[in-house]
């Protein structure tokens, strides 16, 4: 019998008879591996498990635990609950299910919308296939006798689907008494699925487009133990708590507004001060660090996005050109074509570079309804935008410099746990391989010699150049996706830039996009759900509020307020006829950090009543004991230089 050499993660390799599985191969390094294997990676590709591997090739065993394993396993879940809301609801159309970032959701046309009680309905339906342990197989069939196939019995949203693949086969799946058309992979049985929970309908159109069919979307969640179901279903209702939209709303941080337009955010006035310091900090640091600050229009000539290539590949989330002086101009959706032009205004030698160019420019995109989320997904948004400008040799030295900064900025404002990703060079990429292996190779040296733990996404890299994506995971460990780092070597070349290089050279530099951030907006509502509205005192809106007890203390406690506003705190007097514990509840509910509670023995010795939001009384300081108390815990956030 033919061997094949099977090589594993850790670069250990062993034969194994040819056409042997993944599922054999896991059970021939344990029992526990084999019941909890999802499915394989093989040179680089998800598969199921039971595919027969017919060459040597490095695999990689997926279990829960693995990102990609959840995907697989998400999405083997929407295929459970798909088919009982088909068994459920005869005469369905099915559309399309895909796993999500947390859970699954499946798309589908029915007369009225899903009720809880057709939730529950669904979810029994849903445990019942689960016992059958059924397993999940594969064909492979002809597509033009798939289109003939689901034309026959009705299925709109699958001929549409099929009609858009060019090959001429494709693949479905198969499970208990339910298929689907679908790429998988999926999980070997439905009986792995242990516990799910559907947890809500919405309404969307179909592939995102208002102006077509509107679905019905079911969402939800499983897993392979209950214990994890039951862990998650605690952290949703924490999440819940901590809804930027709820809290934006009862800190009176933000507002939409239908009349403005959705996607569009007013910033209040407690808002926009914490804006203002996220913002301050931003540029003070990018200052002591060694940016430049830039300053872009927020329109542009349309030939300008001609040649910078966005009017092709990216003018689905442009917005219309508008008529100037008999020419179109475009509202800027990016940055990046304006710092260019700024590089363009004169020769540059190698001794200038790296060129480090930031700016908090704000742009425009267009999204659909269904997708606008809060301060998480809008139509207006500023973003952190740097360019970097260097030579192809301080490539590696620049990368390090970068990704130290970018840590140094998130750990300032609490982030410390990170997911990182590499994406590399993708089928469809343009510029010489050797600069992509090259900026490859400084992507991982770099975060090596940084000490960044990260995946490699293969192939999963935009067509003009690598990245590493750095996500933040927030206080209930969900990562949030904010700071990439982005060669290019795609706008370099339509603007033909270059710098004067030591042998007298004209030479194209290297061109790296820079987001930290991310966008001013989402990194808001980021730090909302992170702090649950109880940001540091550095960043708090209001950072402490005077209570005086009775009307005859008021004119005292003004004097602290403006003493206070004077030595730099954010301070307000609650001025109010109302009874104390009233004053103290409000500024709870308001997340105010400090309290500062006056009475007639507080004035008599120039002191106040100090109370802490969450914990309580801490004792009567001096007004003066107090000022530095809040003063020297705003001056302990981030980190120094030295420290970088």
């Amino acid at each position: 019998m033919s061997q094949v050499q099977i090589t594993f993660p850790d670069g250990s390799a062993r034969p194994f008879p040819s056409g042997v599985t993944g599922m054999q191969v896991a059970e021939s390094i344990s029992p526990r591996l084999a019941k909890e294997a999802i499915a394989v990676k093989v040179n680089g590709v998800v598969r199921d498990l039971n595919l027969p591997v017919t060459n040597d090739a490095s695999i990689e065993l997926l279990t829960f635990d693995a990102p990609q394993g959840k995907e697989v396993f998400w999405h083997s879940s929407s295929h459970i609950m798909a088919q009982a809301v088909q068994e459920l609801f005869p005469g369905v159309k099915l559309a399309i299910g895909p796993p999500i970032e947390e859970g699954w959701y499946y798309d589908f046309e029915v007369p009225e919308p899903f009720s809880p009680e057709d939730l529950e309905r669904i979810e029994k339906k849903m445990a019942e296939i689960v016992a059958e342990d059924a397993p999940f197989r594969c064909e492979v069939k002809k597509r033009a006798d798939s289109i003939s196939y689901y034309k026959g019995k009705g299925a709109t949203y699958k001929v549409e689907l099929l009609e858009g693949i060019e090959d001429d086969t494709v693949t479905f799946y198969y499970d208990s008494r339910f298929e689907d058309l679908c790429r998988g992979p999926h999980i070997p049985r439905t009986g792995i699925v242990k516990a799910f929970k559907l947890t809500s309908t919405s309404g969307a159109y179909w592939r995102g487009d208002e102006t077509k069919a509107r679905l019905q979307r079911i969402y939800g969640i499983s897993f392979p133990k209950a214990s994890m179901l039951d862990e998650y279903l605690k952290r949703l209702e924490e999440a819940k708590k901590r809804d930027h939209r709820l809290l934006g709303k009862q800190l009176e941080l933000y507002h939409i507004s239908e009349e403005v337009g959705p996607g569009l955010v007013l910033w209040l006035p407690r808002g926009a001060r914490v804006r203002n310091e996220i913002e301050n900090f931003w540029r003070e640091e990018h200052l002591k660090f060694g940016y430049d600050l830039v300053y872009s229009p927020h329109i542009a000539n349309l030939d300008l996005w001609h040649r910078s290539g966005h009017t092709g590949f990216y003018a689905e989330n442009m917005y219309s050109p508008m008529d100037v002086d008999e020419r179109k101009y475009q509202i800027k959706p990016m940055n990046c074509p304006f710092h260019i032009q700024m590089y363009r205004s004169r020769l540059w030698s190698y001794r200038d570079l790296p060129l480090r160019w930031a700016e908090l420019g704000t742009v425009y995109r267009y999204e659909r309804a269904g997708v606008l989320h809060g301060l998480m997904r809008v139509r207006g948004f500023t973003q952190d935008d740097a360019h970097h400008f260097v030579t192809p040799e301080g490539m590696e030295e620049e990368l390090v410099w970068l990704i130290r900064f970018c840590v140094h900025i998130l750990k300032s404002f609490g982030f410390t746990d990170y997911a990182v990703y590499l994406s590399t060079r993708p089928k469809d990429a343009i510029g010489n391989p050797e600069d992509w292996e090259r900026a490859e190779a400084g992507l991982r040296r770099a975060m090596e010699i940084v000490g960044l733990k990260y995946q490699v996404d293969e192939g999963g890299g935009a067509f003009y150049g690598p990245k590493i994506d750095i996500g933040i995971k927030d206080a209930l460990g969900r990562p949030w996706q904010c700071s990439t780092i982005q060669f290019d070597f795609n706008l370099p070349e339509r603007f033909d830039l270059s710098f004067a290089a030591s042998d007298g050279q004209h030479k194209r530099p290297l061109m790296i996009h820079r987001a930290l951030l991310g966008s001013i907006e989402r990194f808001f509502g980021v730090l909302v759900e992170h702090y649950a509205g109880n940001f540091p005192l550095w960043l708090a809106p209001v950072q402490v509020r005077l209570l005086p007890i009775t009307d005859a203390v008021n004119a005292f406690a003004s004097a602290v307020t403006e003493k206070l506003k004077a030595g730099g705190i954010r301070a307000e007097l609650d001025a109010r006829s109302e009874k104390i514990g009233a004053k103290i509840r409000d500024a709870e509910l308001m997340k105010v950090p400090y309290m500062f509670v006056v009475g007639g023995r507080e004035a008599e010795k120039d002191a106040v009543s100090v109370r802490r939001h969450g914990v309580g009384d801490l004792g009567v300081k001096s007004v003066d004991e107090a000022m530095k108390l809040l003063q020297d815990e705003i001056a302990g956030k981030g980190l120094s230089k030295n420290e970088k």
